[in-house]
């Protein structure tokens, strides 16, 4: 059989040296295992001794959206698949940014919004002006009410001791208001 191409013409040997066509049984060993979830299975998974864990891309990006959620770490942990110390030992630096991880998120969305939006996406333009109209009223509020719970927050911060103290105070007061009413009644009557 000959092959031509750009260059010329090749003949080809199926006797000559080089890469074997895969068989039935090489295919399937060449394809990884999944689990049920369709997760990779590691390699030695069921043998004795626990392998290694190995975090990819996407454990990582599954365990920032779970943050940006609010996931508990446990919860994380469980959706991995992992103990709660393998995600503290490979997962630390992102974990360190749990609260930064929130404003990753809705900035990205803005962003793909905005990117939508410029391609001349409509429903991306309409899309983004409620996200901003969204974000414009979270702010406004969150100034509004800052006052509010700082005060709230300064009356809230009394301690046991003085708490005790201003109900004995207004205990005194109460029981010297009700002498004081009884002494009148009792000089009204001589």
């Amino acid at each position: 059989m000959t092959i031509t191409g750009g260059g010329g013409s090749k003949v080809w040997n199926p006797l000559a040296a080089g890469p074997a066509s895969p068989t039935f049984g090489d295919f399937f060993s060449m394809e990884p295992n999944f689990d049920l979830f369709g997760h990779p299975v590691r390699e030695g998974f069921g043998n004795r001794g626990r392998p290694p864990y190995e975090p990819t891309e996407k454990d990582r990006n599954k365990v920032k959206l779970l943050l940006a959620l609010g996931w508990a770490n446990q919860r994380i942990a469980n959706a991995l698949g992992v103990s709660p110390a393998t995600l503290k030992r490979y997962f630390r630096a992102d974990m360190k940014q749990r609260d930064a991880m929130r404003d990753r998120l809705d900035a990205r969305r803005f962003e793909i919004a905005l990117e939508q939006a410029n391609a001349g996406n409509v429903t991306a333009l309409r899309e983004l002006g409620a996200m901003i109209d969204r974000n414009d009223r979270m702010s406004i509020e969150a100034s509004m009410g800052k006052g509010r719970d700082d005060d709230r927050l300064a009356t809230e911060k009394v301690g046991k001791k003085a708490i005790d103290e201003q109900r004995a105070m207004s205990a005194d007061a109460d029981l010297m208001a009700e002498l004081e009413s009884e002494a009148a009644a009792q000089n009204a009557r001589h």
